[in-house]
Parts: structure tokens; C-alpha cells; sequence
């Protein structure tokens, strides 16, 4: 069975850092897109960043850019979100989510195989 787990949030102070983890089990990252996923209470689910299934290509939105790195490990068959200078804005569920891919680079639709969120919280 295909599954992706994820863990890693917490209650962390403005300015914080936090490293999320969405780990694979059933299937090999090598030939599959992630993404990385949030939804804040009260607003929609947004993509804010992916890597592809080679690990060459990643993808931020602008609100993370420069704050969050997503980074693969091919041997522990897990992927990384490392979240750095967290403001409020930032608390929510993140989920990570896979794809079946051999493109050169990566988005935030198709994902059929989805993660059980952790959730994050930004708050003094």
C-alpha cells in the first residue's frame, strides 16, 4: 500500500525554524513529484512548494521563497521541508503529496497519493 506519512510540526515562536518530514512507504520517491501543501484555518488548501522525481528541479511560492528549502534524501526515501524565519502567517495543517512524474519539473495538481498533515503553529 502507498503511503506517505507526515511529521515534524509543533508550536514554534516567530522567527523560529521547524523541519517537516513526509516520509514514503509502499513505493520509491525516485519516479514520483512531491509537493508540499498547507491549509490555514478558515482558508483553502495552497501548494507552496514541490520537487521533482529527479530532486534537479524545485518550485516556491512567493510567500515562502527565501524561508523554506524542500530538499529529497533518495535513501531514506523521504522528503524535506525546512522552515526557517516562521511567522504567524505561517501556521496551518502541511501536507505533503506524490504524483507519478518523469517531467523535468513540478506543480501542485494530479497528487493522488496525499499525506495525514501535521500541523504547525506560529504563535509567542
Amino acid at each position: 500500500q502507498r503511503q506517505l506519512v507526515n511529521s515534524g510540526g509543533g508550536l514554534v515562536q516567530p522567527g523560529g525554524s521547524l523541519r517537516l518530514s513526509c516520509a514514503a512507504s509502499g513505493f520509491s520517491l525516485d519516479m514520483y513529484n512531491i509537493g508540499w501543501f498547507r491549509q490555514a484555518p478558515g482558508k483553502e488548501r495552497e501548494g507552496i512548494s514541490c520537487i521533482t522525481s529527479s530532486g534537479t528541479y524545485t518550485n516556491y511560492t512567493d510567500s515562502v521563497k527565501g524561508r523554506f528549502t524542500i530538499s529529497k534524501d533518495r535513501a531514506k526515501n523521504l522528503v524535506y521541508m525546512h522552515m526557517n524565519d516562521l511567522k504567524p502567517g505561517d501556521t496551518a495543517v502541511y501536507s505533503c503529496a506524490a504524483v507519478f512524474s518523469v517531467r523535468w519539473d513540478c506543480g501542485y495538481t494530479g497528487m493522488n497519493i496525499w499525506g495525514n498533515g501535521t500541523l504547525v503553529t506560529v504563535s509567542a
